[in-house]
């Protein structure tokens, strides 16, 4: 809408106008055989339900291979097991409200109609309750399809859908990743082979702005690392550095000469 806006009255404009924007995400983890399966379900607890998903950069989907999978899902189910919900007063409360009954309307939405679905499986959670705040518990979605609606549409609040595959299609699960959502914000890989390491950064290297190796996608210190992302996500450029500074500027270049030219003629054009 905004370069919409800006394509129409452009003859306004005494000069192109900038746009820096940051404009959300459908933030993954991806995990290969190699990796360790607690850190992988802690990175999913954390990354997920931290500020009940309402981050940009919340991991809101994943993508764990078949082998690894009941490891990480009991590990996950523990942790979800011993969250406590309920007011921030309590600062033993991991898990709060979500911010008003827009964003609860919102997201309980896509968790009704996930439970409607053949395709997928809520595994954690799946209940809500506004009567006494906007309280909607962790939910752990477990799909057959990788483009189901929850593993591609940002949703913005405490709902992981998780896509599990067969060890050997790492390869190609990268490229669902890469494809599977219109947004490249965040994304996590975690694996302690090299080499897996080196192919899901070189397959994922325009899926996400920010991007962490074993870590959850979450978490940029703004002046320490510099944040922002792509294609759906906005400019991607880089809120917290110089790089966002120079996009509002505007160089002004000056050259004076002490001793000019007389003659147009360089030394080339002469005879032999």
């Amino acid at each position: 809408m905004l370069w919409k806006t800006i394509g129409q009255n452009i003859h306004k404009y005494k000069s192109y106008p900038r746009i820096v924007g940051e404009t959300g995400g459908k933030d993954f983890v991806v995990a290969h055989n190699s990796a360790d399966a607690k850190a992988v379900a802690v990175a999913l607890t954390r990354g997920a339900f931290e500020y009940q998903g309402q981050k940009c950069s919340a991991a809101s989907r994943a993508y764990i291979p078949q082998s690894m999978w009941p490891k990480v899902k009991e590990y996950l189910l523990n942790d979800l097991g011993e969250i406590k919900m309920g007011s921030p007063e309590d600062f033993t409360n991991f898990f709060n409200a979500v911010i008003d009954e827009k964003a609860f309307d919102k997201i309980s939405g896509y968790i009704a109609d996930a439970k409607k679905s053949d395709k997928v499986k809520i595994i954690a959670g799946g209940n809500y309750d506004k009567t006494k705040g906007y309280f909607i518990e962790p939910t752990v979605i477990e799909s057959a399809d990788p483009n189901y609606i929850t593993m591609c549409e940002e949703i913005f609040g405490p709902v992981l859908t998780i896509y599990v595959y067969a060890d050997e299609a790492f390869e190609e699960t990268l490229s669902l990743v890469d494809s599977g959502s219109p947004y490249a914000l965040t994304g996590a890989i975690f694996a302690r082979d090299r080499s897996a390491i080196a192919l899901a950064d070189q397959k994922l290297r325009h899926a996400a702005g920010n991007y962490y190796i074993n870590d959850k996608p979450t978490g940029a210190v703004v002046g320490q690392q510099p944040f922002g992302g792509g294609r759906a996500s906005g400019t991607n450029d880089k809120a917290g550095s110089m790089l966002n500074m120079y996009r509002w500027l505007s160089p002004r270049t000056i050259k004076e000469t002490f001793v000019p030219a007389t003659d147009y003629k360089y030394p080339f054009l002469q005879e032999p």
